[in-house]
């Protein structure tokens, strides 16, 4: 009943809050009150009155409206206390609190001062052996990795008098299956020194001080029956690390480290400690290191990021005085693992509807992290955190029972609140019901670009044997290469050997085992010489015991003896359905008992239109009809033309006094092949008084001027090149209104300038359009269709790039789209069809003196200048980020107007961007025709995104006057054209 209560409440609250924006309401209101104040010093001014006595009754006001001011804030302070005063007493305890050791807070954790009394009395031995792991070990390794780095050594290494502390210790009990579990909450304030120098570039660097805070879990497994009871010792880290670094810009300017930063080094410090990166110490022989480094997931959590809502605002116009809303975006963590959203413009309600899988190796160990920003062209606004820990695995595996709709609050904001579902996957050593679940996958949708995985592969990389020798019987230095279709892992090297040791683990998402296989590749450390593969069919492992194989294997292409051992392990992703409430079930099975027809049936007359292009040249020898003084003077004409065809008129412009007029001007319409229709074309005076007819031309359709002119035209029409027709027929399982009724449902089709609408249909989530428009394509490689559904509340969105058509066999797409922004069931049946019109027909010449005049010289047309000088870029596209990289290297050739030189920047955007959310631009080099930059921009986007967008790169002149352009070239690259993930540096 409370569970009732509160869902009626929040459906209240859902309906009650209406979204943030701009108020024409608040302007005017604000406006108001600037015109209040100004009145009366203007009235003051004009009937003369005294100075002093304005001054004074400013005074007055002003006293009076301070004490009502500081009279309200008493009166508010005193309200909040009265009602909020138990809630600011526990923000007090809290507080106080939050300095305090984890055993004052939780009874569970057992405070260990005899362990921290050991650890002092130890400590400056730890000093000694990282002093020599240092020097002996690590900076052997450093030099090794780079040329730059060969001079490198540690000049001084003291690890401080200041010993690390356990705060508390936890044991889980919980756990029963031959471990031993271990929290230890570590606390480190050291006064470390440790000096680096780099000889070749005269280079010192160093670390003074490191502070390390967070909880440590430590497992004793295996527990053996002999001595010493516990065969290895695993750790890893949750921490919070804090490093005072000494001279490290000089240390990133060395060749090599000057594209790292000082975040990307405290990253790769930490990653070495969070899951699933582990440090193990057997204390016996024999043991599966890589097991133990990486055993097999406790299981796979599936996180549905549904939406949000009342998102604090971030966007603000006109400097604060107009308030906007935000364009949130989602970033998810689990451990190392990151996913970010896609992110939507200007809105407090973002609905994701997206998907990401996740594998959580310890439960407890390990929290979920949701961060929401707002998405701005220089630096994203944060909107609020919420972190959900995993608390034991037994609540984990019923996570679905409560969480299939459940409503998170962020923290660190003043308001909003996140929607998303957990789904629990349990790991199946059986093939039983793996048909069931790739079925139940092919009927989940997401709008990320990977489907649901129906198994995971753990792959134990142990070592080799025999490898072959490099050219020149050198031993090489292995390294492996680990693929699954287009996901590839690469494992560590192993230097100068021909039997390699590894010992690493990695882990895969498999779609479907029946159809994949793993490719491994082992190289030498060039990447140019292999030294051996293998491919092994995961239906390989799907017909062995346990679902794995642990044995040698055979290398192709290599020596006569050389073998590689791997452990090779599946697991099904199990979701037991049954657990999963009854309201959430029938959401993932709606929409599939109904048979939805595969494709539309339009009317037989759709896309028979054709196009009717009318030149308008010129005219000779009009009457003139204009008469001066009376009559007694005879003047000229003020001609245009009118056309009206099919209920479509066009006029021309008006040439003033002229009878011989030059228009060169083009009008496209679009019409049904119907015999007997005629162009009328009305050649017009216009006077002030009225229009006076000339004389009317007819002309058949089969007669129809086609004459392509090379010149641009007077009135900037562009020719269209092609015709897009679209049939809209109907949409599937449209989202609910917040109401819970169902929805009106319109469509709105928009394509350049043009914007059609549909009829509203009556409730229904399933709506029935059959309606079908036209558009006139101009540039069929550029222009998309973007269709959205719903008009006072959006029910979902679609673009189709009109390129896409020009891939089809019939230039036609006849099929279910699913909508963005809508619900998974979500979809719309259409029809688009191109027809390319047809400029090599025969041309039809109604005046020869016509074609003589425009032989005969130029016709009045709009410069367009050329762009000068190049641009120096490089693209490319990291995969795992999904993040695209543009840098701005430099410029050359570029002409200026001044002899001083020119003050340029260069200006990137990716287009489509209605809100110029993407727009970035470089520092402005001052005087210098051939500017380097040298300057790198990211954008967040996703794969399939990027086969839609075209990078506009603009080389602007900063010193450009109003009367001046601004632009000294542009050049747009499509994307979908560059192979961005190989990389490419071009002028």
């Amino acid at each position: 009943e409370n569970r009732m209560q509160s869902d009626k409440s929040d459906a209240m609250e859902t309906e009650g809050s209406t979204p943030k924006g701009i108020s024409a309401v608040a302007v005017l209101w604000t406006f108001g009150k600037c015109l209040g104040a100004l009145l009366p010093v203007y009235l003051a001014g004009y009937y003369r009155v005294s100075s002093s006595l304005l001054v004074f009754g400013m005074m007055v006001y002003t006293g009076w409206k301070h004490a009502r001011e500081a009279k309200e804030t008493r009166l508010r302070s005193a309200m909040q206390l009265l009602n909020s005063e138990e809630e600011y007493t526990s923000m007090r305890v809290s507080k106080s609190k939050r300095g305090l050791p984890a055993w004052v807070s939780f009874p569970d954790v057992e405070k260990v001062e005899w362990l921290n009394k050991v650890l002092q009395q130890v400590w400056p031995f730890v000093g000694q052996y990282l002093e020599k792991l240092l020097v002996e070990t690590i900076a052997p390794s450093i030099r090794a990795s780079s040329a730059h780095l060969q001079t490198l050594s540690f000049t001084k290494v003291d690890m401080g008098d200041k010993a690390m502390k356990v705060v508390g210790i936890k044991a889980h009990t919980e756990n029963d299956r031959g471990q031993v579990l271990l929290d230890l909450y570590i606390s480190y304030v050291g006064n470390v020194e440790i000096d680096v120098e780099v000889k070749r570039y005269f280079c010192k660097a160093g670390v003074k001080g490191i502070q390390l805070h967070g909880m440590m879990r430590v497992i004793l497994e295996p527990l053996i029956g002999d001595v010493p009871i516990v065969g290895a010792v695993t750790m890893f880290f949750h921490p919070k690390l804090d490093i005072n670094w000494t001279g490290l810009t000089n240390l990133l300017d060395i060749p090599g480290l000057n594209v790292m930063s000082d975040s990307m080094i405290m990253d790769a410090i930490a990653s070495f400690l969070v899951l699933p990166n582990r440090l193990v110490v057997p204390l016996v022989s024999g043991l599966h290191l890589a097991q133990l480094r990486s055993p097999l997931p406790r299981g796979v959590v599936r996180i549905h990021l549904l939406e949000a809502q009342n998102l604090a605002a971030k966007d603000n116009y006109v400097k604060g005085v107009i308030a906007g809303l935000s364009d949130p975006y989602a970033i998810l963590r689990v451990g190392p693992q990151t996913f970010t959203s896609k992110h939507f413009d200007n809105t407090d309600s973002p609905k994701w509807e997206e998907i990401y899988e996740v594998i959580v190796h310890e439960v407890p160990g390990q929290e979920l992290e949701v961060e929401v920003y707002d998405k701005d062209p220089d630096q994203d606004d944060f909107l609020g955190r919420y972190i959900y820990i995993f608390m034991s695995l037994v609540y984990v595996e019923s996570l679905y029972d409560w969480l299939s709709s459940q409503w998170f609050t962020l923290k660190e904001t003043p308001s909003g609140r996140v929607h998303f579902r957990l789904e629990w996957l349990a790991l199946l050593p059986v093939t039983d019901r793996l048909e069931q679940v790739l079925k139940r996958n092919e009927s989940v949708t997401s709008k990320t670009a990977d489907p649901p995985s129906s198994a995971i592969l753990v792959v134990y990389l142990d070592k080799a044997e025999a490898l072959p020798m490099k050219k020149g019987n050198k031993e090489p230095n292995p390294v492996v290469q680990l693929s699954v279709q287009d996901i590839t892992r690469e494992s560590k090297t192993c230097y100068t050997t021909i039997n390699p040791e590894w010992e690493e683990a990695f882990t895969f998402f498999i779609q479907d085992p029946r159809k994949q296989d793993i490719d491994i590749q082992v190289k030498d450390a060039d990447r140019v010489q292999t030294l051996g593969n293998l491919t092994i069919p995961l239906s390989r492992l799907l017909s062995s015991s346990n679902l794995s194989l642990d044995q040698w294997f055979q290398l192709d292409n290599s020596g006569s003896a050389s073998r590689i051992y791997i452990n090779a392990v599946l697991r099904i992703l199990w979701l037991d359905e049954e657990r999963i409430p009854s309201d959430v079930s029938s959401n993932l099975e709606s929409g599939m008992s109904k048979q939805l027809p595969q494709q539309t049936s339009p009317h037989p007359s759709f896309a028979t239109e054709g196009l009717l292009r009318i030149h308008i040249l010129a005219g000779q020898n009009l009457v003139p009809k204009d008469n001066l003084m009376g009559g007694m003077v005879k003047g000229k004409s003020d001609p245009y033309v009118k056309i009206n065809i099919g209920g479509v008129e066009f006029m021309s412009n008006v040439i003033k006094e002229n009878l011989n007029p030059v228009w060169n001007e083009m009008y496209e319409v679009v019409l049904r092949p119907l015999s007997g229709q005629e162009v009328q074309m009305d050649t017009l005076l216009f006077t002030l008084q009225n229009n006076n007819l000339l004389p009317t031309w007819l002309c058949s359709m089969s007669q129809v001027l086609q004459l392509q002119s090379l010149q641009s035209y007077q009135n900037k029409a562009v020719p269209s090149a092609a015709l897009l027709f679209v049939h809209l027929e109907r949409a599937h399982s449209l989202p609910l209104k917040k109401s819970g009724k169902e929805p009106k449902a319109g469509a709105e089709l928009v394509l350049g300038e043009t914007t059609y609408k549909t009829k509203l249909c009556e409730r229904s989530a399933n709506p029935q359009w059959n309606e079908y428009f036209y558009f006139l394509v101009h540039d069929p490689t550029h222009q998309m269709l973007v269709l959205s559904s719903g008009w006072d509340q959006p029910m979902g969105s679609l673009v189709i790039p009109v390129k896409e058509l020009l891939a089809e066999p019939q230039l036609v797409l006849d099929q279910w789209f699913h909508l963005d922004g809508a619900v998974f069931e979500s979809q719309i049946l259409l029809r688009a069809e191109l027809k390319v019109t047809n400029t090599s027909a025969h041309t039809h010449v109604l005046h020869s003196k016509m074609v003589d005049m425009i032989s005969a010289g130029p016709l009045p047309c709009a410069a367009f200048g050329c762009g000068s000088g190049q641009v120096k870029l490089s693209l490319s596209y990291a995969s795992q980020k999904r993040q695209l990289t543009v840098i701005v290297h430099a410029c050359r050739g570029l002409l200026s107007q001044s002899k001083d030189g020119v003050d340029s920047y260069v200006s990137l955007m990716l287009l489509p961007d209605k809100s110029k959310a993407t727009k970035r631009k470089t520092a402005v080099k001052k005087r210098d025709l051939d500017p380097e930059y040298n300057e790198k921009f990211e954008y967040d986007l996703s794969m399939d995104e990027m086969r839609f967008k075209r990078l506009s790169v603009s080389v602007k002149n900063n010193s450009a006057s109003f009367r001046s352009r601004d632009i000294i070239g542009q050049v747009q690259i499509e994307l979908a054209q560059v192979d961005l993930i190989s990389g490419v540096t071009e002028w």
